[in-house]
């Protein structure tokens, strides 16, 4: 009889390993964030609400598409998130509306809620003006930028 000898086998070492899942789980943390660097989204903040248009880098979809929501859902000096189109619609002064990106500029969260003319980013608590997208409290330095929106009757949709 012969004895098999024990060889441990060729692969990465424990310690290996370990540094990659490591490393892994902290990429996906940080990509989770952001960066917040998106130039082309940044320092616009032309005015989009009634009758007006801005300049979106937060989605686009046509004018004759389906209405985004009632302008009985925007609350007079608040607003609502529309994560799933990257916008942020606020109602600033009664009849009037204004559209942003949802992505914060600081770390790219999307922003949480909008109430008394300032949309909150939850994730470091930046602030942000309802009526123009600038910025009320940081740590983000840049502005939202403005999405067109086009209010049609009771209808607002994204331009």
């Amino acid at each position: 009889m012969t004895s098999a000898s024990h060889t441990p086998e060729s692969g990465p070492a424990r310690r290996t390993v370990m540094a990659a899942a490591g490393a892994a789980g902290l990429a996906a943390a940080l990509t989770a964030c952001g960066s917040g660097d998106d130039s082309s989204n940044t320092g616009n903040a032309g005015n989009a609400g009634t009758g007006d248009t801005g300049n979106a880098g937060a989605g686009s979809g046509s004018a004759g598409g389906a209405a985004l929501a009632k302008t009985s859902d925007i609350p007079e000096g608040g607003g609502k998130v529309f994560e799933a189109k990257g916008v942020v619609v606020t109602q600033p002064a009664a009849g009037t509306y204004k559209a942003f990106s949802s992505k914060c500029t600081h770390r790219g969260c999307t922003v949480g809620s909008v109430a008394d003319g300032v949309i909150v980013c939850p994730c470091h608590n930046s602030h942000f003006s309802a009526e123009d997208g600038s910025v009320k409290k940081g740590p983000a330095t840049q502005p939202l930028a403005a999405a067109k929106i086009t209010v049609s009757g009771d209808e607002i949709k994204l331009a």
